[in-house]
């Protein structure tokens, strides 16, 4: 038997948890992934193009467990009351090659989306850093004003989106929060005076949300939305006098916002931020950029700690995913073990 934690199960055991303390706990554990980052196996994520979007596949392993996730991107999804991403993921046993959970992973990328942007900026944002302007309010920006909260005590957020009503749903969802929130007329308007700047659109083309005369020195950039060949958000002068930050560089060349820059444009990996190998943030005037596009070890990272938070819970149940027959060389058998259900006859 598997396990397996749909949608219903995530939403329970978040709010049984509290949505913020497991933001917490899931950056602890994709913060020891990027660590351990030489254990996992690497590849850029498998992925098909068509005129609406992409489907992908992420995979990667540590050698002692497997996982993948199913993840779809079509930013003209809202149009016909569809989401833009959906996801799903599977967790093995590298020893025996079965699986050991499924699980939904749309709620679960949310959050371990923003879980990494807000780790990143641990290390990259000025210490000091109190306020975020987030533009695009479309799913992912509640959790990552959440993340940025609870990892780095960011509490004003000056938001905007094209769409009046992302911005009213923004509200309305962080209404009991306690946050001290500014809806912009503009995106310059947004960017006035925040220590961190994150850009979280889905269209699906080059444009320039955020330009050059934006940004000032100092502040952190969080670009998540850029995340397909075709698709980014900045202008490129601005990764010619920031310092640069990727999660993998073979995929991020490819999808990320330094699609834009020349084939051996400078970047840093973040790993190597985060176990001191590299030097992250060396000044309060640097401009830093987390080029995010999310990587497989952090949907890994991701699976892990809800196989850990739901032992000895009811969030979850059992699959009869993979056979069992008596004999592991005798398939057929369980025709013989298992009577069979009686065909339904259709009506005279």
């Amino acid at each position: 038997m598997v396990q397996y934690v749909g949608v219903g199960n995530v939403i329970e055991l978040v709010k049984s948890i509290g949505i913020e303390t497991f933001l917490l706990g899931l950056a602890e554990y994709i913060e020891d992934d990027f660590r351990r980052w030489n254990a996992f196996e690497k590849t850029p994520r498998l992925a098909s193009h068509s005129k609406t979007g992409v489907i992908e596949l992420m995979p990667t392993s540590d050698g002692e467990h497997y996982g993948f996730k199913y993840v779809n991107g079509h930013p003209t999804n809202p149009n016909v009351g569809l989401q833009t991403v959906t996801a799903f993921g599977v967790l093995s046993d590298v020893s025996t090659g079965y699986p050991c959970l499924v699980s939904e992973m749309t709620i679960m990328t949310g959050l371990r989306t923003a879980a990494t942007s807000a780790l990143a900026a641990k290390y990259l944002a000025r210490p000091d850093a109190r306020s975020m302007a987030i533009i695009g309010l479309g799913a992912q920006s509640e959790f990552q004003a959440l993340a940025f909260r609870a990892l780095l005590g960011i509490k004003r957020l000056q938001v905007f989106d094209i769409d009046i009503e992302a911005a009213d749903k923004f509200l309305k969802n962080l209404a009991d929060m306690d946050f001290d929130i500014v809806v912009a007329k503009t995106a310059e308007e947004a960017v006035a005076g925040a220590d961190i700047i994150t850009t979280v659109t889905a269209d699906k083309r080059n444009a320039t949300i955020l330009s050059d005369n934006m940004v000032g020195a100092g502040v952190h950039i969080n670009a998540v939305g850029g995340d397909c060949p075709g698709k980014t958000e900045l202008q490129g002068d601005i990764l010619r006098r920031a310092d640069v930050f990727v999660e993998y560089p073979e995929q991020t060349r490819i999808e990320g916002e330094i699609q834009q820059m020349a084939p051996d444009f400078p970047v840093t990996e973040l790993w190597q931020v985060i176990t001191g190998d590299a030097e992250g943030r060396r000044s309060s005037a640097q401009i830093t950029i987390f080029d995010s596009v999310g990587f497989a070890t952090e949907d890994f990272s991701a699976l892990r700690f809800l196989r850990d938070k739901i032992q000895g819970t009811a969030f979850y149940t059992e699959l009869d995913l993979t056979t069992q027959p008596e004999h592991p060389r005798d398939l057929y058998g369980l025709f013989r073990q298992q009577p069979a259900a009686p065909a339904e006859r259709s009506a005279a």
